[in-house]
């Protein structure tokens, strides 16, 4: 059975609908990407997989144990968010806060689980290094290794890479493709990147007018796919 099975999904607010319909799988190791015009409705999917709002019809199912509160959640980055005055340490081991329920302290178990993350995305020698100090391609690493104590089967990304040099864009790519094809996460990843999401994702799904999921080769073999790369929405 998939770790997350969305079932004839109708989203939007207030009663209107946005997106109609909407039916696809997650399974264990997965690469998707989700991509689609902008007002197409990612935001809103986005936040019903995390549980912030419920579907206006349809349901989604999870498997094999596991949870919609086990995602791992990378946001998009915010100016507030980048001049936090706390350590990689601080940051990194408050991904544990929601498994810790009514515990006021960390216990051993989730520094263990800080410690592996910080080391699987190369932070080590940052550890006791202050997060505002640290450049935009390492604050992004530091928020990925929050998100893998949060959650080590699943990660949800909004627009991971947004204002990253291309170098740093591509050294983030490079960490995301480690975790899920060595580690085995599922990474369920919305983007404008269009281009990247071809590179990597094992799965695409387009939503707008028209929405497609399946495979990246059969996407890129679809008119779907030809329409929304001509018209410009990959930049």
């Amino acid at each position: 059975m998939a770790l997350l099975t969305c079932r004839g999904l109708s989203l939007g607010y207030d009663g209107k609908e946005i997106l109609r319909e909407l039916s696809f799988e997650v399974n264990a190791g997965d690469y998707l990407c989700i991509v689609g015009e902008n007002g197409s409705g990612k935001t809103t999917l986005m936040r019903t997989i995390l549980g912030l709002q419920a579907p206006l019809k349809g349901r989604i199912e999870t498997g094999e144990g596991f949870r919609l509160s086990e995602i791992g959640y990378l946001p998009q980055q915010t100016v507030v968010q980048r001049d936090f005055p706390a350590s990689v340490w601080e940051i990194v081991l408050s991904g544990n806060l929601g498994r810790m329920g009514a515990r006021p302290f960390y216990g051993r178990e989730e520094k263990r689980r800080a410690r592996e993350a910080i080391e699987k995305m190369e932070l080590t020698p940052l550890t006791r290094r202050c997060y505002r100090e640290l450049s935009g391609g390492q604050q992004q690493r530091v928020l990925l290794a929050r998100a893998l104590c949060a959650a080590r089967r699943a990660l949800l990304l909004d627009e991971p890479v947004a204002g990253l040099d291309p170098r740093v864009t591509a050294e983030m790519y490079e960490a995301l493709e480690r975790l899920n094809r060595e580690e085995g996460v599922a990474v369920i990843m919305i983007s404008h990147d269009v281009e990247a999401a071809l590179r990597y994702a094992d799965h695409i799904l387009h939503i707008g007018d028209e929405v497609y999921f399946g495979t990246r080769e059969d996407y890129l073999a679809s008119p779907l796919a030809a329409g929304f790369l001509k018209g410009g929405e990959a930049k």
